[in-house]
Formats: structure tokens, sequence, C-alpha cells
């Protein structure tokens, strides 16, 4: 078994409703919204759900995890929301920053001590992160693409720094 598993995490495909909010949130303007917008309302949605329901999972069917790493200036747990792409019986987590010009706080922190924690639910596994293989970062853009049109758009968007893409596996 592998985080995937241990988590329950996985995707299903979105209702017409969902698919339309999920080509705003690739655009350009779309995805500057969602950057500034989504984490602040995800906090409230899941605080009053008490953990059952996300934003993106409500209107763009994508499933969030939260991440849970060690800030490498602050030495403080630094929780961030976000999409995983499921690879065997692990997880994979892209760093595209919703195509942003900076480098997510997450994959530096990952850099920096790549254990971590992650959370779906009521599930909670301890994991360590790791860079995708040239091979594995292939599979995950390919398989990202059918679960998140907007990863490939952010991908092409993003100048002047490399996505990176973390697997995670259970912390041993």
């Amino acid at each position: 078994m592998g985080v995937a598993d241990d988590l329950g995490y996985h995707h299903r495909r979105p209702n017409r409703a969902q698919a339309a909010i999920q080509a705003l949130a690739s655009t350009k303007p779309g995805a500057w919204a969602f950057s500034k917008t989504v984490r602040h309302l995800d906090d409230a949605v899941t605080r009053l759900t008490h953990g059952r329901h996300t934003v993106p999972e409500l209107l763009a069917g994508l499933p969030v995890l939260d991440l849970t790493t060690t800030g490498r200036k602050s030495g403080q747990p630094r929780t961030s929301h976000l999409i995983s792409i499921p690879i065997g019986t692990d997880l994979a987590l892209l760093g595209t920053n919703f195509g942003q010009p900076k480098t997510p706080a997450w994959v530096l922190n990952l850099e920096a001590d790549p254990n971590a924690s992650v959370r779906y639910r009521d599930a909670t596994v301890s994991v360590r992160a790791r860079p995708a293989t040239g091979e594995e970062r292939a599979q995950v853009m390919a398989r990202s693409a059918g679960i998140y049109g907007g990863y490939k758009k952010y991908e092409q968007r993003v100048t002047g720094r490399t996505v990176r893409v973390f697997v995670l596996e259970t912390a041993v």
C-alpha cells in the first residue's frame, strides 16, 4: 500500500459545471483570481464542513489534500491545500503555483526538509518527498492532463523557473 491508498485519495470525473470551473481556473485571469482567493475560501469551507468538503472539490470536482511541511526559515509547521496526482500507489505534487512566476513556498520547504505529513479528510500519513525522476515526471504530467487541464497550461505560462514535481512516499 502507498500514500494514495492509505489516505483513500482518488479523483472522480467532474460534472459539466465543474469542468467549466476547471476551464475558467486554467485561464491566466482565472488562475490569478483563484490563486488569491481559494485558500481563504477553502479554510472557511473546510472549517464549516468539519473537513468533509473543500472549495476545489465542490466547484471543480478536485479533491484537496493538506500538505504540512516545516518552514525552511521559521521551523514552524506550514500547511498548504494541494491537488495531488496518483502515481502507482503513491501521490505526486506539482509546484505550479497556478502558473504564477514564483515558486510556491511549500516546494522550497520540501527541498529544505523532505519530511512532511498529508491529510485527506480524516486520514493523515507521514511522508517523505523526493523529486520525481524524468520518467515519473513524464508520467505525472501525462496523468495530470486527464485530471485537471490547468496543469499543462500553468506549466506553459511559467517562465524563469522549473515546475518541480515531487513524489510522496510513506515515511518509514
